[in-house]
């Protein structure tokens, strides 16, 4: 892993009126680190990755990606995005193209790589996500978790540095969660960069690197999954832990 952190939080405040959703928050990722944020409904973790990928604006604090602070307006927001890539809990596919062209339309509008390239490009990642076999069907044509891996896929497809995950199996019939959970986990190995807010704890205890415990706001509490698991500091997290894992 470089030395240099991929990605800095500081200072990260967000409100929303007079509600403060998000409190000082301070946190880094670096290359090739898998962090999964856990936590209550309501404590933040979505709106801090809506933050992380801008589609929210912090009210407050820095955003520093290889050092350079995003919110200052001296990097254009697309091609920050297309760096750091995000998967949406509800798949946000274009209902009127078909798996092949979701995965082909921001490469040529973003990246502007010829269509060849970037059809290539598709099909090496929707092969990769199993999908391949499916690039002709619409979404309303496939299954939920067959959606969220097709939205794995587009997001690989920018070749990102990082991959933000929000809650991508809240979403999912049960029986439809391992799939994309496998893909995700396959991805970790790799040594992509991946920030994943999930209520999956099996998947964060097993393929985190790091686990981050927010609560109101705040992060309580950060460390290494059989710390934070086995042997959690705070309370807050303690009873949290234990709300879910009963």
């Amino acid at each position: 892993m470089a030395d240099a952190p991929f990605l800095e939080i500081r200072h990260l405040r967000k409100r929303f009126g007079t509600n403060e959703v998000l409190r000082d928050i301070d946190f880094t990722v670096r290359k090739g680190e898998v962090v999964c944020i856990i936590g209550a409904s309501g404590s933040g973790k979505s709106t801090l990755l809506r933050c992380v990928n801008l589609l929210e604006r912090p009210t407050e604090g820095e955003i520093r990606h290889e050092g350079r602070n995003i919110l200052d307006g001296s990097v254009p927001i697309a091609t920050y995005r297309a760096q750091v890539g995000m998967v949406f809990q509800q798949f946000n596919l274009f209902n009127n193209l078909n798996v092949l062209e979701n995965c082909v339309l921001g490469q040529m509008k973003v990246l502007k790589r010829p269509r060849a390239e970037a059809v290539a490009t598709a099909m090496r990642y929707l092969d990769k996500v199993g999908m391949a076999q499916y690039i002709q069907a619409r979404p309303a044509q496939i299954s939920g978790g067959q959606k969220q891996r097709v939205a794995i896929a587009r997001a690989l497809s920018m070749e990102p540095e990082a991959l933000l995950f929000d809650e991508p199996t809240s979403a999912l019939d049960p029986e439809m969660v391992g799939e994309v959970l496998k893909v995700m986990r396959d991805l970790a190995h790799t040594g992509l960069t991946m920030l994943v807010v999930t209520h999956e704890m099996a998947f964060a205890s097993e393929v985190a690197d790091r686990v981050v415990f927010m609560d109101e706001g705040v992060i309580v509490e950060e460390g290494v999954p059989s710390v934070i698991f086995g042997e959690p500091k705070q309370e807050r997290t303690r009873t949290f832990l234990k709300r879910v894992l009963r």
